[in-house]
């Protein structure tokens, strides 16, 4: 493993290259994120997938204008081909009939396509090479400075750090609008907030942070940036800034790690920092409170609970009748859930109630009489078919709903005869 002395000698060799490139792309990133978390929040990733794609022709016509990639000029020409995009994706689904997702992917695809074209037809003419544009080569950041308070500084990484802060400040002086915008716009509008001037406002932070990016991560990859942190963090965070928190941080610690993975796979390290975050949100889907993991532990959960109250239940009736307890709760996982019934003081040995045990299991077969006196009555089911789904609906029926049941049936026997057990 890589020391605290290794990993200075990483950063700071080679006229500090690693250093710098990571620091680009941690700041890039965690612009792309505070974007992203808005857009994720308001439900717009769509809007700025097709913005980031878009924007390519307005950034080369503004280096065939004289600019530079991530210039004034190719800045406004990225906010310019935003805002055309969102006005023709709505002229599209207002006049066009397409749906809001369609006269997005219409538009975005469209421009795109025709910045490639325009970029390949001027390659020769402006200093913007179309690999770079669309993949980013954050490997050469550190080679395109400039020079500050006698430092020589990454040119890429001293816009995002511009851009960074300036959408801070923007989001700090906007807190509450964009808040009250982020989770109902209508509503917003109508006690007088500029819904409307913070939805363009959004767009063309999307835009710029996308001018910002493409020179280290590309045009393609930046969705990525835009979209996946936030998405990831929406999985996790509970409160708006828990969400840009944590969507920052993951991008961040994306962006290092990534650039890391791609030095030692020789591989690109804008396509390698999506990977990486890519993965984090599988990670997220497995663990977050309504994931994969969660719901599976709570199918299981549930399981188990039906198994051991079953057991409870045959027990009860057995104990109602005289017999012994059936075979079936005997074997297999049923002969586990006695076990731990046992353990947990519901059941005594030879599978006998415990106190405790049968005011559980009571209070299993009140449900279970009570809706097969339910379906007897208002569906019509014959009586040898009322057992099945009662002995599904049992184990969700709370004491609010067996009270309301015997309420509306009055009786104290279910169809079969068999005594109802009273509340307890």
């Amino acid at each position: 493993m890589m020391g605290i002395d290794g990993a200075v000698a990483f950063l700071t060799g080679w006229g500090g290259m690693h250093g710098w490139a990571m620091a680009t792309a941690a700041v890039v990133s965690a612009a792309a994120a505070v974007v992203g978390s808005l857009l994720v929040v308001r439900r717009m990733s769509l809007i700025g997938d097709a913005i980031s794609h878009a924007v390519l022709p307005g950034i080369v016509v503004g280096v065939l204008l004289g600019g530079r990639p991530g210039g004034p000029l190719a800045t406004a020409g990225a906010v310019v081909a935003a805002l055309v995009t969102v006005w023709l994706a709505e002229l599209l689904r207002s006049k066009g009939r397409l749906s809001e997702d369609a006269a997005a992917g219409v538009v975005f695809t469209t421009l795109f396509a025709a910045g490639v074209a325009l970029l390949s037809a001027a390659a020769s003419r402006v200093d913007a090479d179309p690999g770079c544009v669309l993949y980013g080569m954050l490997e050469l950041v550190p080679f395109d400075v400039v020079e500050l308070a006698g430092v020589e500084i990454p040119r890429a990484f001293l816009t995002g750090v511009v851009v960074l802060v300036s959408l801070l400040v923007a989001l700090w002086s906007t807190w509450r609008w964009q808040v009250a915008t982020a989770f109902d716009t209508d509503a917003a509008a109508v006690v007088g907030i500029p819904a409307r001037a913070m939805t363009v406002g959004l767009l063309c932070a999307t835009a710029v942070v996308t001018v910002a990016s493409f020179e280290a991560v590309g045009a393609v990859i930046v969705v990525a940036m835009l979209v996946v942190p936030a998405a990831t963090a929406e999985l996790l965070a509970t409160t708006l800034v828990g969400l840009m928190l944590m969507a920052t941080g993951l991008a961040v610690t994306a962006a290092g790690g990534g650039y890391l993975v791609a030095w030692q796979l020789e591989t690109n390290a804008a396509g390698m920092i999506a990977a990486v975050l890519g993965v984090g949100y599988g990670v997220a889907i497995l663990v977050s409170r309504e994931g994969i993991l969660a719901r599976v532990s709570s199918m299981l959960r549930l399981r188990w609970r039906v198994v051991c109250e079953d057991v409870l239940a045959a027990a009860w009736r057995a104990e109602e009748t005289g017999q012994a307890v059936p075979g079936t709760s005997r074997r297999g996982v049923a002969l586990v859930a006695a076990w731990w019934l046992e353990r947990r003081g519901r059941l005594l040995p030879g599978l006998v109630l415990s106190p405790q045990g049968r005011l559980e299991a009571e209070m299993v077969v009140r449900s279970h009489r009570l809706w097969e006196t339910w379906l007897g009555r208002h569906v019509g089911l014959p009586l040898d078919h009322l057992h099945p789904p009662a002995e599904w609906i049992e184990h969700y029926l709370g004491a609010e709903m067996r009270q309301r049941l015997e309420q509306e049936m009055a009786t104290l026997a279910d169809p079969h005869g068999s005594a109802i057990p009273p509340e307890r």
